[in-house]
């Protein structure tokens, strides 16, 4: 029996710690930018220009832009 309960602890021990180092904390960010920055822009300006969104739409969405891009 102590055998038995021996045995069930170095397995749990084993996979537990082995599933600690597997992905834990979650603090890395990953961000990819497939659109430059200026080709959001020259879409934004677009957009304002065929008269898709208004100018409040248009400075609010620029400045969003520019400020991810720091």
């Amino acid at each position: 029996m102590n055998f038995l309960r021996i045995c069930v602890v170095i397995i749990f021990l084993t996979f537990g710690v082995g599933f600690i180092g597997c992905g834990g904390g979650g603090g890395a960010k990953v961000s990819s930018r497939q659109v430059t920055v200026g080709q959001e822009l020259i879409d934004l300006d677009k957009a304002h220009k065929d008269g898709l969104i208004t100018e409040k739409e248009y400075k609010k969405s620029k400045e969003n832009i520019l400020k991810e891009a720091d």
